[in-house]
């Protein structure tokens, strides 16, 4: 589940807990007609001509590959909106209340306060003991995020959904870790099209050709395990199944550069990369978090272009979790404070997993 980042400017950030590259080589833009010389046409029609002869003029202005990208992603998302298909907006339904958890099972620090604890500071590397039982959560978040991917049909409510993720991880004597944090009133997260991430599930029925993404993260023994996979229902639109295919492709080509010693800005120029030669964009305000016995810490991982410093430790668990966009990045949020919904009603996709770095790469944990 993502942690939320305020930007103030592009190499700097104000960090706000929240449920929430590199620099380009230069490029350069040329500019011209190419016009031919009286000999070259001579050749092309075997005759001679009183063609006077031409000069070839051009002109070059360099730019950076930044500009470069951000011309590029302005110029996409200017046709993309214009092309693809919308659904009807989003209307809040009715909010159930909060489901018990039995006082047998261990529950997080911030289970009962509803206050949004701070991101933690510190990397989070578990001892062996600790991976066996990190591997657990993680393991059961992958189980319980694939049953919910099957209630994913066609008249089917959110709150139905989150009341069997609930069930599930329950009787596995886990906790929802979204409950509570925060104040968050579900069990798991449900955003459905253009909701960018962090919908709290209610009544709405799930209509033929919806995406939704669901947000699954378990408390186990200890350790958080968090993953995020967007399903299809009904009839999909191709161009909304295009962006969720891009969309996991970008995560796993953030986890392909991840390995001991690699910077974490790597991550960043690998999504961006891949979003933008389709035309999709990267929602900046969204970002992966160190995770296990606490829900959200260092490292903050950006999945666009930055200069961040860092680099990745051997051991280390995080989460990543890019969210495209169709259109704009630019978002609202509902007055639950959680909902968070792109500006212009364009759809946004997402995928999660949580990660090990290993000396030679890294380890998927979120899969079973």
């Amino acid at each position: 589940m993502a942690s939320t980042v305020f930007l103030s400017t592009f190499s700097s950030a104000h960090l706000s807990s929240s449920f929430a590259g590199d620099y380009v080589a230069s490029s350069r833009c040329f500019i011209g007609a190419p016009v031919a010389s009286s000999s070259s046409l001579s050749l092309l029609s075997g005759k001679k001509n009183s063609y006077p002869f031409r000069k070839f003029h051009v002109s070059a202005k360099k730019v950076s590959g930044l500009e470069e990208a951000i011309r590029i992603r302005r110029m996409r998302e200017a046709e993309a909106t214009s092309k693809v298909k919308r659904n009807p907006p989003l209307r809040r339904g009715r909010v159930s209340p909060r489901l018990l958890v039995p006082d047998h099972i261990p529950k997080p620090p911030y289970a009962e306060s509803g206050v949004l604890p701070d991101i933690s500071p510190d990397f989070q590397i578990p001892s062996p003991e600790g991976l066996v039982k990190m591997r657990a959560a993680c393991e059961l978040a992958a189980r319980v995020l694939n049953f919910a991917g099957t209630l994913v049909k066609p008249s089917v409510t959110t709150n139905e959904i989150d009341k069997a993720v609930h069930d599930m991880i329950v009787e596995a004597g886990a906790y929802p870790s979204p409950l509570g944090y925060g104040g968050f009133p579900k069990s798991v997260c449900t955003s459905v099209n253009e909701c960018m991430c962090h919908g709290i599930p209610d009544s709405r029925q799930l209509q033929s050709g919806d995406i939704i993404n669901i947000d699954v993260t378990v408390y186990l023994d200890g350790y958080h395990g968090d993953t995020s996979r967007t399903f299809f229902c009904g009839e999909v639109d191709e161009g909304f199944k295009r962006l969720v295919k891009v969309t996991e492709e970008c995560l796993e080509k953030g986890i392909a550069v991840c390995k001991d010693g690699a910077s974490f800005k790597k991550i960043g120029k690998r999504i961006s990369e891949h979003a933008e030669k389709y035309g999709y964009n990267v929602v900046e305000r969204f970002v992966g978090h160190g995770v296990g016995p606490v829900f959200h810490s260092e490292p903050l991982i950006y999945h666009y272009r930055n200069d961040e410093p860092g680099h990745m430790v051997e051991g280390q668990t995080f989460t990543i979790e890019p969210i495209l966009t169709i259109g704009t990045t630019e978002c609202v949020t509902w007055p639950d404070n959680w909902t968070t919904l792109t500006a212009d009603g364009g759809v946004a996709a997402q995928f999660e997993h949580t990660i090990l770095i290993t000396w030679s790469g890294s380890e998927i944990l979120t899969i079973c």
